[in-house]
């Protein structure tokens, strides 16, 4: 997996239109091809999630009084960098239409283990 700064370099973080037959050709069936972004879309919002927030950990400092509350500007820059990156549906679509996403689907795996 490489790192989500690498992976949206360039990428335009607006929403545009996409050729839907492109989108279902990849699989056949345009529910399929959207059900594959999706879960990928879903699995990228987590990781990104999860690293926003151990990296805003570091500057987490236990206090007991609310009035204590201090802006730290590395901290606000990494939360900017964070909101400015396309939405995770947008990198997930990318990533499917370049054929970055490896996809299988149970049933077959199932029936040709048989």
């Amino acid at each position: 997996m490489t790192d989500i700064k690498t992976q949206v370099q360039g990428l335009d973080s607006n929403v545009q239109a996409r050729d839907v037959t492109s989108i279902a050709a990849k699989t056949g069936n345009i529910y399929e091809s959207l059900n594959i972004v999706a879960k990928r879309a879903n699995q990228l919002a987590i990781d990104i999630k999860q690293e926003l927030h151990s990296k805003l950990d570091e500057f987490a400092v236990s206090s007991d009084t609310i009035e204590e509350v201090q802006e730290n500007k590395e901290q606000i820059e990494i939360s900017k960098f964070y909101e400015r990156l396309p939405n995770p549906v947008i990198i997930a679509l990318n990533e499917f239409m370049t054929d970055q996403i490896h996809y299988h689907y149970k049933n077959q795996t199932e029936e040709s283990a048989e």
